[in-house]
């Protein structure tokens, strides 16, 4: 959707900013050896580099190990390290005025899961390519679980790729990891989508579940909750980041932690703020992912995050 005070040109030189940017810092995370590094450095790192090539965040970086498909950040003061064995996604989100480029990685030391990574990068190069303007997003989803079964793996299922707007990650409309039956829809020309499969061994049961662990937030609503302190974080937090994902290490520069912890507990219970639970494989089986934001056009695909 194009922004009323933008122009068409202006809003798409944002994604492509915002995708060179993604794309850099991926292959950063990509390229390095976090065994024995905490998660906490590594959202800090990279979260910097994108303030450093002149994007901003989109969302806390995900920094999800192992069973935990997705929406694990690192908590103010978090201590845990990246072990030899992990199996650790890292979910980068971009942001330029409020256009967002969205791509991840798998990054893994052990060749045991080598063929579990090239599998979602594989359904992942595999539905970029089918992912032109009005290709049906069944079609993709049939895609991707075609690719990942002939590995050997499961996708996951309840997970799935979506649409793309200004200041909005998941703009409502879902793009599967598997083949579906009944009503579907094309994709449209220069809207923003990202794919992203998500796979699991064939011991998992390609299902996640919400988890207890909720770190990222974001504002729901900007009613007062009449509490002085929590109205003024929640100003606070909206003149920064709007209705994008937040996470509480990001107000420590601004505020004591018992404030921010206090004040964002309110806020939830207010219904000013609405949190991301991590997601769970079912099974406690492995999950890898890959993820491209594209802009599909009648003849090619734009892959803003190559």
């Amino acid at each position: 959707m194009i922004n009323r005070f933008s122009s068409a040109m202006d809003y798409l030189q944002c994604y492509q900013k915002a995708g060179k940017i993604a794309s850099e810092v991926r292959e950063t995370a990509r390229n390095t050896n976090y065994i024995g590094r905490r998660l906490l450095d590594i959202c800090n790192t990279l979260e910097n580099k994108i303030k450093l090539l002149g994007g901003l965040p989109a969302f806390p970086v995900n920094v999800s190990l192992n069973d935990v498909a997705a929406h694990y950040t690192a908590e103010p003061y978090d201590e845990t390290e990246v072990k030899d064995g992990d199996v650790l996604k890292i979910d980068i989100g971009v942001q330029i005025d409020g256009y967002i480029a969205d791509t991840a990685v798998t990054v893994c030391y052990d060749a045991k899961y080598d063929a579990l990574v090239r599998a979602s990068e594989a359904a992942l190069a595999e539905a970029v390519r089918y992912a032109t303007a009005n290709a049906r997003v069944s079609e993709i989803g049939k895609v991707i679980e075609s690719t990942i079964s002939k590995f050997g793996f499961k996708p996951i299922q309840n997970l799935s790729g979506h649409s793309l707007e200004q200041y909005t990650i998941h703009a409502g409309k879902s793009i599967p990891n598997i083949r579906t039956i009944g009503p579907s829809f094309g994709l449209s020309e220069n809207q923003a989508y990202a794919i992203e499969p998500f796979v699991t061994t064939k011991n998992g049961h390609g299902v996640v579940f919400e988890g207890k662990t909720r770190n990222i937030f974001a504002i729901r609503s900007r009613k007062p909750s009449k509490d002085k302190k929590a109205d003024s974080i929640l100003e606070a937090i909206w003149n920064t980041y709007k209705t994008l994902p937040f996470a509480a290490r990001w107000l420590m520069d601004s505020y004591e932690a018992s404030e921010v912890q206090r004040s964002i507990n309110i806020l939830i219970a207010k219904k000013n703020v609405h949190t991301y639970p991590i997601l769970v494989e079912t099974q406690g089986q492995v999950v890898t992912q890959s993820e491209h934001t594209i802009i599909p056009k009648i003849d090619h695909v734009d892959i803003i995050t190559r």
